[in-house]
């Protein structure tokens, strides 16, 4: 079983068009039928993210721990107990392409560092902040560039790691060093496709919104 986890605050504008991507990632016909779990973990939701999830053929958990790193851990956890054997994960802000996994699993590796593409810039980004964006952002393989909106870990390499510690930030970043660390096997490839919203409003302090933000004002 392939699992694809989702952590969610609040997304309720951008959720459904998440997990419509990710549902039609999970049927492509490169899987050769193989079962694919979608887990949305809601954390301290007070919006209707939780109603949109239940209207789609999902699982769902909730927390109250305002901690992605912490959701990312539990869902993990609940996906590797009904026996995942490779978990991908993406955001409640983000769509991934058709062929997601199929890419993901096609790289033979322990674990997959995929990048993004952002998408429409909105308004008050300006002109001079994307073109910085575009210089700074390596859109190619041998990037290195880590994204939990597009991340695939093994079971057994995620389990060698020790998992996704609770980190408010870069819980991505911390568990790919711990990868590397245990010597796992990792592809830093353009393949994987991801779309995701280039909103300032960031759901975690110091996670990419916040990078945007520090573009805007940069000389």
């Amino acid at each position: 079983m392939i699992g694809i986890l989702i952590p969610v605050h609040n997304e309720q504008a951008l959720l459904a068009d998440c997990l419509s991507a990710a549902l039609i990632a999970a049927s492509h016909p490169g899987l050769l039928g193989e079962e694919v779990t979608v887990l949305v973990v809601l954390d301290s939701c007070s919006d209707d993210s939780a109603v949109i999830a239940q209207a789609y053929p999902v699982q769902c958990l909730e927390a109250q721990a305002r901690n992605v790193g912490h959701v990312r851990g539990v869902g993990a956890r609940h996906l590797l107990n009904q026996g995942a054997r490779w978990i991908s994960c993406t955001d409640a802000d983000s769509r991934v392409a058709p062929d997601w996994l199929v890419a993901q699993l096609a790289l033979g590796a322990d674990a997959v560092c995929g990048t993004v593409t952002v998408d429409a810039w909105g308004e008050g980004f300006d002109s001079a902040a994307q073109i910085r964006y575009n210089q700074a952002y390596e859109a190619r393989d041998g990037h290195r560039h880590i994204h939990g909106a597009n991340l695939g870990v093994s079971a057994g390499a995620y389990v060698r790691a020790g998992g996704f510690e609770p980190l408010a930030c870069h819980e991505d970043v911390q568990l790919v060093r711990n990868l590397e660390l245990c010597g796992a096997s990792i592809a830093w490839s353009h393949t994987p496709q991801v779309i995701t919203s280039a909103r300032l409003d960031a759901r975690a302090q110091g996670g990419f919104g916040d990078y945007l933000k520090t573009l805007m004002h940069a000389t």
